[in-house]
């Protein structure tokens, strides 16, 4: 039996679009592979439930400003 998978989907501005498809060939891995392979790696650092990967705390602040920003753009 085939495994299971989920698809992730995500609206990027047209720079960061670039920026993963551009890291991707330059590279020779898809996309889907990059991120499955970023999952994989903080899946196997975790500690208990906090990650100890101090890029991801940037990752995560850097994410919610964005999120903060599309917010402010969807209520006006």
């Amino acid at each position: 039996m085939a495994e299971t998978r989920k698809a992730i989907h995500a609206f990027l501005t047209p720079a960061s679009h670039e920026a993963w498809h551009s890291f991707a060939a330059e590279n020779g891995v898809s996309v889907s592979a990059m991120i499955e392979a970023m999952a994989s790696d903080w899946r196997e650092r975790r500690d208990g439930d906090a990650y100890e990967l101090p890029e991801l705390d940037e990752l995560a602040r850097d994410a919610r400003r964005i999120d903060a920003q599309r917010r402010r753009r969807a209520r006006s």
